[in-house]
């Protein structure tokens, strides 16, 4: 698909899966705003990376858990490209930042998890719309390890800042839908075991592989020859299976993202 003419923002695209979604889209002909926190130098090779492809770009600094500093991120593009048509919700915190188990964590760590994923995405989104014409994309990257069953506990922060940054999107699809927008949230891996899930509303998997062990909604391996949402039997081996990745299982999508690098 061309995107060629059309201006993206991703947020935390220096590193990671910001910079293959950054590289990806500038791939596709999209002109792209690589934003940062601290490392400036890999921030500016993402950005020859894009320029590399044949599209252009400009990096900007900002600390997302900052309101006004997600405003001036804006203000840039606004500056720089005068449009806005793609907005991806990508950044994070390092690690130790939140990383603490529910009994331990202070109410900073908290916060930092919330303020640089829920109220980020909500500011962003306010800030983008006024830049997007019909058919804006709207994206926000979410990621379920020790969010379902609660088994990673120094997770407990961010897990549940991506819990309510789901439910946020969904409240969001439903209002910019009334614009001619679109929103939705990815998520680019699961766990590091084979599994199929299923999220409402996500894209298929990057690498897609059949499952061979599939965990239930409470995230154990119950009854692994059907599936959990809708009853319909899995068929296990090589040869065959019902419900392959990025199927429609009623109104849920089939997802097995164990094969993802990032």
């Amino acid at each position: 698909m061309s995107l060629t003419g059309k201006y993206a923002l991703i947020t935390g695209s220096s590193r990671g899966i910001g910079r293959g979604i950054a590289l990806k889209l500038a791939e596709n002909g999209a002109n792209v705003a690589v934003h940062y926190y601290q490392n400036e130098a890999a921030a500016n090779d993402t950005l020859a990376k894009v320029r590399e492809k044949g599209s252009a770009g400009f990096t900007v600094q900002a600390d997302v858990s900052r309101p006004e500093e997600i405003k001036l991120i804006f203000d840039r593009v606004r500056a720089e490209f005068g449009k806005l048509d793609i907005f991806v919700s990508n950044a994070r915190p390092e690690a130790p930042a939140f990383f603490q188990a529910p009994l331990d964590i202070t109410l900073g760590q908290w916060d930092t998890a919330f303020d640089s994923q829920t109220k980020a995405f909500l500011v962003g989104v306010r800030e983008a719309l006024p830049l997007m014409t019909d058919g804006g994309r709207i994206f926000a990257i979410t990621y379920a390890q020790g969010s379902r069953t609660g088994g990673l506990q120094p997770w407990v922060a961010m897990g549940s800042a991506k819990a309510a940054l789901e439910s946020l999107v969904r409240n969001f699809a439903v209002a910019v839908a009334k614009r001619g927008h679109h929103s939705e949230c990815n998520q680019p891996r699961l766990d590091r075991g084979q599994r199929h899930e299923h999220v409402a509303g996500t894209s298929s998997a990057v690498n897609p592989k059949l499952a061979w062990a599939r965990l239930d909604a409470d995230g154990q391996a119950r009854d692994p020859g059907r599936c959990w949402k809708c009853g319909f039997p899995f068929l296990l081996g090589k040869s065959g299976l019902d419900h392959r990745p990025g199927d429609l299982c009623r109104r849920w999508r089939v997802f097995d993202e164990s094969g993802s690098s990032n």
